[in-house]
């Protein structure tokens, strides 16, 4: 009676091991599967001087350091109902935004770099904290949809405008006569994105219901025209055609100016 006791609470046993192993193996597929969806969301914005998207998930360790460190409570932890890797730090600029703190206290804190002072260093300053300048951020860059900002309609509205930290820098106001009435200006707000860094202050100050101006990463909002073509009145991308030129004839390839060039493809006899 002993003997079988024993064989069964052995049973059990290796039974209860191989639950635990296909539990762990289901969940260990469910997560990946979260991760893959949530690596797939384009949309997300990091904290200043965060890495390229993957690097950066692969460099966090979501110790919450830097969330810990923002004095405004901007950043936060991301929890698992939303599309975003749990435990990395990112913000929603229409609750909060990025204020530019100087000193940029949430950078330094980083302990594995995954927030790289040296993306805030001026060229030829001293990768240190003291050198920082936040004005040197990329989080993303602000777009407007012209179809909702009330601005496009014709009703004097600067929110954003007077919101951005490089006013008449990042964004600008652009008059135009109202043909509609006559009598007055459409004063549009015009974004530099070579200068916006992606704080998000105007998207947070948009009167309309949903924010008619809204940052998005960089890679998502701005397009590639690709290597194909040249700005001629640009000495790098000259440059860059002579280079082209060089690995044309090397490898045998039709170069790529005289192909643009050729005109006889589209004329028709």
């Amino acid at each position: 009676m002993q003997k079988q006791t024993k064989n069964t609470s052995r049973r059990e046993a290796i039974l209860k091991v191989f639950q635990g192993a296909g539990i762990l193996s289901l969940g260990g597929l469910v997560w990946g599967a979260y991760l893959n969806k949530a690596k797939a969301s384009k949309l997300v914005l990091r904290p200043p001087a965060a890495l390229k998207e993957d690097d950066f998930l692969k460099a966090c360790i979501k110790c919450g350091a830097c969330v810990q460190a923002c004095p405004y409570e901007t950043l936060r932890l991301a929890q698992p109902q939303e599309e975003i890797p749990v435990g990395t730090p990112f913000f929603n600029p229409r609750l909060v935004p990025c204020h530019m703190c100087v000193d940029v206290p949430c950078v330094p804190v980083c302990p594995t770099n995954a927030l790289d002072i040296q993306k805030l260093i001026p060229i030829g300053e001293l990768n240190t904290p003291k050198n920082m300048d936040v004005n040197q951020m990329d989080v993303g860059v602000a777009v407007i949809d012209e179809k909702s900002c009330i601005a496009y309609w014709g009703i004097q509205c600067d929110a954003c405008y007077r919101a951005c930290p490089l006013i008449n820098e990042a964004i600008s106001l652009e008059f135009e006569r109202n043909e509609r009435t006559g009598k007055h200006a459409f004063l549009k707000p015009i974004i530099n994105p070579d200068t916006c860094t992606g704080c998000g202050k105007c998207e947070h100050a948009c009167v309309t219901e949903k924010a008619a101006i809204f940052v998005l990463p960089r890679e998502v909002a701005e397009g590639k025209a690709g290597n194909f073509y040249i700005k001629g009145w640009e000495k790098n991308d000259e440059d860059r055609l002579k280079t082209d030129k060089s690995e044309s004839t090397i490898k045998g390839r039709t170069n790529d100016e005289d192909y643009l060039n050729d005109w006889e493809d589209l004329i028709d006899d």
